[in-house]
């Protein structure tokens, strides 16, 4: 069966549930994954998902701020919620999705944006994010297949991991060198993450490391397309497992020019499981 995962870092959900409507009616993914709903899950519009056909959800949300959700057509085998770095704040959610035979585990990733100055003795935001990236690394390190498994884990992540690794994720990496999401620390331990379960960057599969690839333009921008200083903030990565399975990606930018925005696009993979 075909398998399209889409990602988003939607920026309210209720407030910009007519663009996830029209995007869900547009591209019709199997999954999608959405970060920063910034809505308590008591108002969570389930409505116009399950209109829509998603009929299985799995939300965790807050007044205001962060908050993930999964829906899906695909029913889930598992639901789990996990808190990092000893807080409550949102930011990862993990469904078993039934496939017809071993199930596909999902992760949604909000991972913290950092604030603006990257040094973690002035800044817990950034000294936040460093941790959680180092959690995320040891978590994934301990439900990596080890050598005498024959088969591997079958695992998509996917979210706003707020780190651009890449010299091209960014529309300019020397000035960006100093810039929150694009620093060296950031970068290595996103390797590290990576390296943890010998993840796959879909995208990256498809476009070379040399080719300009963006997520995300900020709203200071006036003209997004004309100034096009990107960066590539969202993520799919899949395990080494479901390498076979890997179709196809989009990065859909055209949905930074509909009326009331986020300021990221989706980001959608399919596979053939």
């Amino acid at each position: 069966m075909s398998l399209t995962v889409a990602t988003w870092n939607i920026n309210s959900v209720r407030l910009r549930i007519a663009n996830v409507e029209r995007f869900l009616k547009l591209r019709k993914p199997d999954v999608l994954c959405l970060q920063e709903t910034k809505c308590p899950d008591e108002f969570f519009p389930h409505q116009a998902f399950e209109a829509l056909g998603y009929t299985h959800r799995l939300v965790q949300g807050m007044k205001s701020y962060n908050g993930v959700a999964i829906v899906s057509k695909l029913p889930f085998t598992a639901m789990n919620v996990h808190h990092r770095c000893g807080k409550e704040d949102c930011r990862h959610i993990e469904v078993a999705l039934d496939v017809g035979g071993d199930p596909i585990l999902l992760d949604n990733l909000y991972i913290p944006a950092g604030g603006d100055i990257p040094d973690p003795e002035a800044n817990d935001k950034f000294a936040h994010k460093l941790d959680f990236y180092r959690e995320m690394a040891g978590w994934y390190a301990e439900r990596k297949p080890g050598p005498r498994q024959k088969t591997g884990v079958h695992r998509i992540a996917v979210g706003d991991l707020n780190v651009a690794p890449l010299e091209h994720d960014v529309w300019n990496h020397k000035q960006l060198l100093k810039i929150v999401s694009h620093t060296p620390i950031e970068v290595e331990l996103f390797g590290k993450m990576m390296a943890a379960m010998d993840w796959i960057d879909v995208p990256r599969r498809f476009v070379p490391e040399d080719e300009k690839l963006y997520s995300w333009w900020s709203y200071r921008n006036n003209d997004w397309r004309a100034s096009n200083r990107g960066r590539r903030l969202d993520h799919i990565l899949a395990s080494p497992a479901l390498s076979g399975a890997l179709r196809g990606y989009h990065i859909d930018t055209e949905l930074r020019d509909w009326e009331l925005p986020s300021d990221h696009v989706p980001v959608l993979a399919t596979f053939e499981v």
